[in-house]
């Protein structure tokens, strides 16, 4: 993969509330430039408010910064699942070629990125099917192809909700192998996680949210039984709220 020099991302102060819920409550930490900085915590947490508010979706109060090394670089995502009508006749191919460039898909690849996309395909082991319905794939392999298009054009930030759901034992080591690539080339990586013995091995960094940051630093310090437990069993203060509304 080529080298890059990936930003740091600040947060300070981050909030959001929809209607009468807080979604986030004061959110500041620091994502290193060229580092892998996972985010863990319940369902319900704000995790992937969280990522919304960086990719721009979400209005929120607070400070979001991206702080390049120099000329700003590409950002990639990679979401949870894939939203979309089985019953369409859209292939792999089509698929990268819709989501990878601005000529529309119909008319094929973009000259300058077909042999990005190859290689894509090639690095998630799905370039052997590349010219299957979408609807036909099974959930892992649908994964593969989301992880693919996170890696076209190659991104200097890549923001990631939750890539192994979905991923079959297979799938998750052609996770880690493209996670360690991403590392080695300077890209910083966001990534929401659910699997805490993945994020111990691979993160250089953890950040515990629940609506608010529980505990932020190198995963052998801060994923603690004590830390989890505390993460893990405090219900989201949105969701007492409901609850004592109701």
């Amino acid at each position: 993969m080529t080298r890059v020099h990936g930003p740091a991302v600040v947060f300070e102060r981050v909030a959001l509330t929809l209607g009468r819920t807080q979604v986030l409550r004061d959110v500041s930490l620091r994502v290193a430039p060229g580092s892998v900085h996972a985010i863990v915590g319940p369902n319900g947490a704000g995790k992937s408010s969280l990522v919304k508010t960086l990719l721009g979706q979400t209005p929120h109060q607070g400070r979001l910064a991206l702080e390049w090394p120099g000329a700003p670089g590409v950002m990639g995502y990679v979401p949870q699942a894939l939203a979309f009508d089985a019953g369409l006749p859209m292939t792999v191919d089509d698929f990268m070629a819709a989501m990878t460039q601005r000529k529309p898909a119909f008319l094929g690849f973009a000259r300058a990125r077909v042999a990005e996309i190859s290689a894509a395909l090639e690095r998630v082991g799905m370039a052997g099917k590349r010219q299957r319905r979408m609807g036909a794939l099974s959930g892992g392999e649908r994964q593969r192809v989301l992880l693919a298009q996170g890696l076209v054009p190659t991104p200097a930030l890549l923001v990631l909700d939750e890539p192994m759901a979905a991923l079959d034992e297979a799938g998750a080591q052609v996770f880690e192998q493209l996670l360690a690539g991403w590392k080695q080339a300077g890209v910083t990586v966001l990534w929401v996680e659910h699997d805490l013995e993945a994020v111990g091995r691979l993160a250089d960094h953890v950040t515990g949210l629940n609506r608010g940051v529980l505990f932020d630093g190198p995963p052998r310090e801060v994923l603690t039984p004590q830390t989890l437990l505390d993460l893990f069993s405090t219900r989201p203060r949105g969701a007492l709220a409901q609850e004592a509304a109701a």
